[in-house]
């Protein structure tokens, strides 16, 4: 008996997702059976069937001299990194939370503090294996017969396909990251600090690898920098009692290890644990590590969601109704102070997260300018409504201004657009031939269906 092969584990967890896509009833909307998520759209109940993807959470191989990955879809980023960082190398773009996956990262999309010098993580992407919406299986590149499709499946959402293997570029990596945080107090001057040090690649002279950064008040704002290192004098650790952010205000400059760099966001959630009492140091004490990760609290926003728990207290508490603001969002880096400026006025809320990105070529789904910077806007929370106003007022009203900046927002999120004006922003001219040709019969969901209606 033969021994068995990564690859040839894979093929069989391929045939084993086409036979359970083709034997689903006739009618219903495929849904991929997952252990996590990290989308924010709660769907509405429907004749939604299962779809098996048992088996395709694999790294098939690394291959350090050709500094490449073939990864199967339903990996996540914390096995793919795990897997990746022995052989002393990293993807291009690790986005921020350990249980994206990498087929979620490509069709939904993905950012991090290396975007605004390696795009999306789409954009390191050679090849794809896709499961089609008319049930073939085939391989897309950026050149040949399925390029269209290739172009044309980041930011669709399933709505096209699911990615079952990738094939993707890696770079080499350094044991840790030295960060720098610069602070700022008028929202303009940091967006051109931003601007000036992604396009020189350096600043004081010295190159950098990583930039991101946090708005904590119109008055406070940061810059972080983090470029790699051989040797440190130091290392931090914020996965116990520590809390990152809270140190980026405490501190100009810092050590993580690379595996904790970037995971750094990952351990609150960004600051989101402090909804869950986690921040406070009695609860923090007292909780399990292993708890302490996004998938954690993305679990206990499910079940609030399911059983309205939240809101039965605020009702019994005489409060005001709240609205969901979790959006990522995306406007060119002079526009920045803008949008910061407005978000600070209509909805208050902080911190806000800032990561510049650049994008090396034009994608049809997600049609940002190719080589002009972007700054993506990050806020997760809830917010009061106004008397008299309905779910969606400030979300809307940010997706009024986003586009009157001439920007974007992520569709991992609700989303509020009449059909006419999605069609437009979201490039229906190219989404609707692909979809035509690898899913004809519409047996997966559209893009309007499945972001704005949320079916």
């Amino acid at each position: 008996m033969l021994p068995t092969t990564p690859m040839s584990a894979h093929r069989r967890a391929v045939e084993q997702i086409r036979e359970s896509y083709a034997s689903l009833p006739e009618g219903s909307a495929p849904r991929l059976a997952k252990a996590t998520t990290n989308l924010f759209r709660f769907r509405e109940g429907g004749r939604a069937a299962r779809l098996s993807a048992r088996d395709l959470d694999r790294v098939i191989e690394v291959d350090p001299v050709a500094m490449t990955a073939e990864v199967q879809g339903m990996t996540t980023y914390e096995h793919l990194v795990d897997a990746t960082l022995a052989h002393g190398l990293m993807p291009y773009v690790v986005p921020q939370l350990k249980t994206i996956t990498l087929g979620g990262a490509v069709t939904g999309l993905g950012i991090e503090s290396t975007s605004f010098a390696d795009g999306l993580p789409h954009e390191s992407v050679e090849e794809m294996e896709i499961l089609t919406g008319d049930g073939r299986v085939i391989v897309a590149r950026d050149s040949g017969e399925h390029r269209d499709l290739f172009r044309a499946f980041p930011n669709s959402y399933g709505t096209l396909g699911y990615a079952l293997r990738l094939r993707i570029r890696l770079k080499p990596v350094q044991p840790y990251v030295r960060l720098t945080h610069l602070e700022f107090t008028d929202a303009h001057k940091c967006m051109l600090a931003m601007n000036e040090i992604c396009e020189r690649g350096e600043h004081d002279g010295e190159p950098v690898d990583f930039v991101d950064g946090t708005f904590f008040a119109p008055d406070e704002l940061y810059i972080t920098l983090g470029r790699f290192a051989e040797r440190a004098p130091y290392v931090s650790d914020y996965t116990g009692m520590r809390i990152y952010y809270q140190s980026i205000r405490t501190r100009s400059r810092d050590w993580l290890t690379v595996r904790d760099y970037l995971w750094r966001w990952d351990t609150d959630w960004f600051w989101c644990s402090r909804a869950f009492g986690v921040q406070d140091p009695r609860v923090r004490s007292v909780m399990p590590r292993r708890w302490m990760r996004s998938d954690v609290y993305r679990r206990l926003v499910g079940l609030d969601r399911r059983y309205g728990v939240t809101a039965r207290i605020d009702r019994w508490r005489n409060r005001p109704v709240q609205e969901s603001v979790i959006q990522d969002i995306e406007v060119p880096v002079e526009r920045g102070a803008d949008f910061l400026e407005f978000f600070h006025e209509k909805v208050g809320m902080t911190p806000v997260w800032m990561c510049p990105l650049k994008s090396s070529s034009e994608w049809p789904l997600y049609p940002l300018e190719p080589g002009r910077l972007y700054v993506n806007f990050g806020f997760w929370g809830t917010v009061p409504l106004p008397r008299g106003q309905f779910d969606g007022y400030h979300n809307r009203l940010i997706e009024h201004e986003v586009h009157r900046l001439e920007g974007h927002k992520s569709l991992y999120s609700t989303s509020f657009y009449p059909r006419d004006e999605f069609w437009r922003l979201y490039n229906g001219d190219a989404y609707w031939p692909v979809k035509r040709e690898y899913d004809p019969s519409g047996r997966l969901l559209d893009l309007y269906d499945k972001c704005v209606r949320g079916r």
